[in-house]
C-alpha cells in the first residue's frame, strides 16, 4: 500500500534562483529533516541517507525527468521505495511556487504507525518552509545546474511504480535492531501526545465490564491488626460509663451501674421518658 504527499509554498525569489537552489542535491541535508546525506553519482544519479524516527534508511534515486525553471521528477532504483516530481511555477517577477508530490511505500511497524499519524506529509510541509527560509535569506542560489534529463519525454509524476528497482529491497540497508526500538518509542509518543490532546475534550463513559461465566469475583477481605505475639492482653480493666443527665450513679465492683431516678424508677424497665 502507498501513500501519496502533495504539498506547495510560494517564495519570494525569482522561478531561476529557486530552480537553480534546488538542483544543488547535496544541499539537501541543510533544509531536509531527517536527510543526513545525498551524494551526487552522477547528473541523473544520487545516493540518498536519511533517519526519522531513529530508522536509518538508505537508497538511489534516478532523476527521471528534469527541465531548467520547471521541473525535476526522480525514482528510486534501490533501497527503500519512492518517487515523485517537484515543479516551479512563476508567480511574478520575484516570486515562485514551489509544488511537491512525493509517493512512498511505508514497510515496517514504525513506518507504517508513522503513515497512520501523518508524520511524512508534516515534513515535507516543514521541509518546504524552511527552503523558503534559506533561499530567501540567502537571496541567491548556493549554485546552479542548468542541464536537462529526458526534456522531450514528460514522464508526468513518477510513482512507486517507476521505482522498479527498489521492489523487495525493503530498505534494508542501514536499519538496526536499536534504531527500530527508537523509531517505536519516537511514534508511541506522539500517538501518546494526541490522545492526551483530545481526552480532554470530551467526557469519558463509564461502563460496567463484563465478566465471563463461571468467573468469582474475589471478596473485598477487611484485615483487622493482630496485637504482637509477647503483647499482655488485659479483660479486668472496667470502662466507667457515663451517667445519664439527671441521675446519680453509685460505685460498684460487680460492672456498670445502671442510673436511678432519684424517685426509684428505673429508666431501663419502662418508668418515665427521656
Amino acid at each position: 500500500m502507498t501513500t501519496k504527499v502533495e504539498k506547495s509554498i510560494q517564495v519570494d525569489v525569482p522561478v531561476t534562483t529557486a530552480y537553480n537552489q534546488w538542483t544543488q542535491f547535496e544541499d539537501f541535508p541543510h533544509f531536509m529533516g531527517g536527510v543526513k546525506e545525498v551524494r551526487q553519482l552522477g547528473d541523473d544519479r544520487m545516493h540518498w541517507v536519511a533517519e526519522i524516527g531513529g530508522v536509518k534508511r538508505e537508497w538511489d534515486a534516478a532523476v527521471l525527468e528534469q527541465v531548467p525553471d520547471q521541473k525535476v521528477a526522480w525514482a528510486a532504483t534501490s533501497g527503500a521505495t519512492n518517487a515523485g516530481a517537484v515543479r516551479f511555477q512563476p508567480a511574478g517577477p520575484n516570486s515562485t511556487i514551489v509544488y511537491l508530490e512525493l509517493e512512498y511505500e511505508p514497510e515496517g511497524l514504525v513506518e507504517q504507525v508513522g503513515d497512520k499519524l501523518g508524520i511524512v506529509g508534516r515534513q515535507a510541509e516543514s521541509d518546504l518552509e524552511r527552503f523558503k527560509r534559506l533561499i530567501e535569506d540567502q537571496g541567491y542560489a548556493s549554485g546552479a545546474w542548468r542541464g536537462s534529463v529526458n526534456e522531450h519525454l514528460d514522464v508526468g509524476t513518477p510513482t512507486t511504480g517507476d521505482a522498479y528497482g527498489s521492489h523487495g529491497d525493503k530498505g534494508k540497508a542501514g536499519v538496526s535492531g536499536k534504531a527500530v526500538a527508537a523509531g517505536v518509542a519516537a511514534v508511541a509518543g506522539v500517538a501518546a501526545a494526541a490522545a492526551a490532546a483530545t481526552s480532554g475534550s470530551r467526557e469519558q463513559e463509564t461502563r460496567p465490564v463484563e465478566q465471563p461465566e463461571g468467573v468469582v469475583q474475589p471478596q473485598e477481605v477487611t484485615v483487622v491488626e493482630q496485637p504482637p505475639p509477647d503483647a499482655v492482653v488485659r479483660d479486668d480493666v472496667l470502662v466507667p460509663e457515663s451517667d445519664p443527665e439527671g441521675y446519680t450513679a453509685t460505685s460498684s465492683t460487680e460492672g456498670v451501674e445502671r442510673g436511678v431516678r432519684p424517685d426509684g424508677d428505673d429508666p431501663m424497665i419502662g418508668g418515665g421518658s427521656r
